[in-house]
Parts: C-alpha cells; structure tokens; sequence
C-alpha cells in the first residue's frame, strides 16, 4: 500500500474531475447537496475507475462498521448507474427506449488478422463503423417505436429509398483503447448542437455517438456523425429537416441538458460521500493503519 502522503499527492493528480490545473473540484468538508458540476467541465474519463480506487484505499486502511457499510453502498450505486454516470453526465439519453444497442456481443471474428498469420488482436477500426450504422438504424426504429408512434410510419420510411430518407454525408471515428473480444458494447447517441440555432434552415443533422466497452467500463470510440435528409423522389437533399423531426430534435436537446445536469449532480454527490470516507479513514490528522492481529 502506499503511503499516505504518497498516496494523496497522487489523489489531488489523478481523480480531479475537471481540467482545472489540477486542483481538487470539491471542498473536503462541502454538502454533497450543494456541490454542482459546471456543464462545460469534462468528466474525467477514468473517474469511475479512480473512485473504485479511492473506496478501496479506505477498505484497505481500515474503516468501521457503518463506514464500510457506506462504502458498499457506494459500490452498489456504480454498479448499477455506471453506464448512466459516465453516459449521462455527457448529455446522452440512456433510458431503455433510447438507447441503441444494448451489450451487443463483440465476437472473435470481429477482430483484426494480424498481418494475416491468424493472430487475432484488438476490434477491427471497420467494425466501429458498423456499429455505428448499426445503432443509427436502431435509433430511427426507436424514435417511430417508442418516441414519436404518431408519426412511426414517417420515421420507418426514414430506412428506405423511397420519398424522404437519412443518408450518412460523413463520419469520423475516435479510437480511445484497442478493444478485444469477449466483450460487449452498449451505445448511445446525441444530438450536437442546439437545433435551435442551427437546424432551422438546414437539412442535415450531427450526432456524437459513444460506444461503450461492458469489460472495461469507459468508452472504446467516440464517432462523429453528418447524416442528411433526402427526397428519393426529387434526386436531392431536402430544403429543411422535416417539421416532425425538428420537432423531436428540440425536445431530444431539452432531454439532453436535463441528463447532463443530473448524472453530473450524482457524480458530485457520490466524490463528496467518497471523499467523507477518506477523511474518516486514512486521510485523517491522527489516522493509524488497521494491520490486524495475529495471535502467538
């Protein structure tokens, strides 16, 4: 284990929540009702893995009965929430009716032959792609199925090529870690930016799209999406997104901003418990180490 002033120093580097230089987010005697997080600030992206870290240093070093319970509670809510957390806190819709593909199974055969001698690495940079378009197609099946049934017939058609259509203009793919099979993705979507102020005079639309490694619990690519609506029977983009869609689209942004707010106010509550357990165990004045017993 390492030492305590070893271990702090190395706190105050690794858990901060934004990029801020450094400093800690959070006071350590703050209310957890009171601490927000800005919505401009980034979420560091290994916060997850740094908190089941943090927790650990304090069950390691030794902690009462009620405080382990806190701890385990604690773990409990990530367990549960980690997709929502990390997701979420972005501004990305997670419910059941939203999401667009849901610890879909990476296979064997959908990784990379290294330089064809049967060696097979880390997830094909193609098999992304399919992914996404996979889950871009699920996304419109949701928005007619669940979302907008009233015009379901409208948002299917979307599929076709025939009348009004979606056609992908361009994609961009950022590769965070070589992921491998076994595993499972879950993905989510959102709408970049506000359609207010940029949709209304537009035919195409951006989506950010995050896919996410069950295994390592953090995103394995973030995609980047320009897709176009279409009028088959003219041979042409259309001159506006159609009046059905724009209007989900302001209600999917409205959804959105309320996402991020609370996933980024649970993620505050959560450091501020994490941060009570620690100044309760090792990172108190008169802390001395639980090394147990052991009788002669």
């Amino acid at each position: 284990m390492l030492p305590r002033s070893a271990f702090r120093a190395q706190l105050s580097v690794s858990i901060s929540l934004c990029s801020n230089g450094g400093r800690r987010l959070f006071s350590a005697t703050a209310s957890a009702h009171s601490q927000n997080l800005p919505d401009s600030a980034p979420i560091n992206p290994r916060w997850l893995t740094m908190t089941k870290r943090r927790i650990g240093k304090c069950l390691m070093f030794g902690m009462k009965p009620a405080q382990v319970d806190e701890g385990g509670k604690i773990l409990q809510q990530l367990a549960k929430e980690w997709r929502e957390l990390i997701a979420g806190s972005e501004g990305f819709l997670t419910d059941k009716k939203r999401r667009s593909l849901f610890r879909h199974s990476v296979v064997w055969g959908e990784q990379s032959d290294c330089c064809g001698l049967g060696y097979y690495g880390h997830v094909n940079n193609v098999t992304y792609v399919r992914y996404a378009e996979t889950a871009r197609v699920n996304w419109t099946r949701n928005m007619g199925n669940y979302i907008d049934p009233a015009n379901k017939k409208a948002w299917i058609n979307m599929l076709c090529n025939t009348g009004i259509g979606l056609i992908l203009k361009s994609i961009k793919m950022d590769y965070k870690f070589p992921m491998e099979s076994p595993d499972k993705i879950t993905v989510y979507q959102k709408l970049l930016p506000d359609p207010s102020g940029h949709l209304a005079s537009q035919s195409a639309f951006r989506f950010e799209v995050m896919i996410m490694s069950e295994a390592h619990q953090r995103p394995a690519a973030r995609c980047f999406e320009d897709t176009v609506v279409y009028d088959y029977g003219k041979n042409r983009k259309t001159e506006n997104i159609p009046p059905f869609m724009m209007k989900q689209f302001e209600i999917m942004w409205e959804q959105q901003e309320q996402e991020k707010k609370h996933w980024r106010r649970k993620i505050a509550e959560i450091d501020n418990r994490v941060r009570n357990l620690e100044l309760e165990s090792w990172d108190r004045v008169d802390a001395v180490e639980d090394n147990g017993s052991a009788s002669q």
